[in-house]
């Protein structure tokens, strides 16, 4: 397995909008392309409380190509974009990484 990580640092006090597209748009077309989520965070204690954390798990780095790049072009997922940041841009930068577990994760 391969995990993204993946940070926004949200416009100040757009996070609640970013939280909510997640919940009622992105996670059901992410599930329309395969995309599997391992899990969201906002940041309690740290740089930036306008942070949203989060990973995803691939198979492969082709799995992430083929599925990311099939969401992205999505016509509902361009729609929702532009619907949600009508009053304005949500996220002032994206951040990612992507992992390899070590052999002496608990994660794999």
């Amino acid at each position: 397995m391969i995990y993204e990580m993946r940070v926004y640092r949200c416009c100040p006090g757009r996070l609640p909008a970013l939280l909510a597209r997640f919940q009622n748009h992105t996670l059901r077309l992410w599930e329309k392309h395969g995309i599997r989520q391992a899990g969201f965070w906002t940041t309690l204690v740290g740089e930036n409380n306008q942070d949203l954390t989060y990973l995803l798990a691939w198979e492969s780095m082709a799995e992430r190509e083929t599925k990311w790049s099939g969401f992205m072009a999505d016509q509902e997922w361009l729609k929702v974009r532009a619907e949600t940041e009508k009053d304005g841009p949500i996220v002032q930068i994206v951040s990612n990484q992507l992992l390899a577990p070590t052999a002496f994760s608990s994660v794999k």
